[in-house]
């Protein structure tokens, strides 16, 4: 089953800066090519954090207080985040400014892996990584949007030929496939019972599909085998033992 890499979608033009950059500067970069967050690398190219424009806001909003202690919270400058926001006040660099450790993927994540990554940390771009954990892309919400672009046709014939054919050794038309609007519909009579949850389990994982409506029946229920049975075995062992 074909599943999107992040290294296809992601940005290889990335824009960066290094540990010692001044505020100035990054200020600049960010204004100049327009985003809202840079990857901050060491002189190997690996990522050591990400400096945001939130992290200049509290900077300059900061710098104000950190002589000034809320009235009525004495103590209030003890805990940890407004020890980390004190910091910032007195950061120069992006080695002092930044974020770390950097939330990244690697080019061979899945998209769905990555956007898993993105909605767990609520941030909306991650720093793409080789396998030697240096930067080579930044991947965005607006690049895996584009993995569900894919038409309903594309997404049919991947479920028949992957997921029934390939993955379940089954005939393409022995299970019905229909899609609309990214939505898979499976209909028809399978051998076992851990077999059509596994078709629904593997569609589901399927690039562009949004969602799997299961009308899927079966002959055989093996969830509960019986005693004195002997066991069934068959493909579909493999793959529960992974879902």
């Amino acid at each position: 089953m074909r599943q999107l890499k992040v290294g296809s979608v992601m940005t290889t033009d990335v824009v960066h800066t290094e540990h010692d950059a001044s505020f100035k500067e990054i200020a600049g970069t960010l204004a100049e090519h327009r985003v809202g967050g840079l990857p901050v690398v060491d002189e190997d190219g690996h990522v050591v954090g990400v400096v945001s424009e939130t992290d200049l806001t509290i900077h300059q909003a900061e710098t104000r207080l950190v002589h000034e202690p809320p009235r009525g919270r004495r103590f209030a400058w003890l805990t940890p985040r407004a020890r980390r926001r004190t910091a910032k006040a007195h950061a120069r660099t992006a080695g002092e400014l930044m974020t770390t450790p950097a939330i990244t993927v690697h080019a061979q994540d899945t998209v769905v892996e990555a956007a898993r990554t993105m909605v767990r940390h609520q941030v909306h771009r991650l720093p793409v990584l080789d396998e030697e954990g240096r930067l080579v892309g930044i991947v965005s919400r607006h690049d895996l949007v584009r993995t569900f672009l894919r038409t309903d046709e594309e997404i049919r014939e991947e479920v028949i030929h992957e997921v029934l054919e390939r993955g379940l050794w089954l005939g393409p038309h022995s299970i019905d496939v229909t899609v609309a609007q990214g939505v898979v519909t499976l209909r028809g009579r399978m051998e076992r019972k851990s077999e059509a949850a596994i078709a629904v389990a593997m569609t589901l994982r399927t690039d562009g599909v949004v969602d799997v409506v299961d009308e899927l029946t079966h002959r055989f229920d093996d969830s509960r085998p019986q005693t004195g049975t002997p066991a069934v075995h068959g493909i579909a062992d493999d793959w529960l033992r992974h879902l």
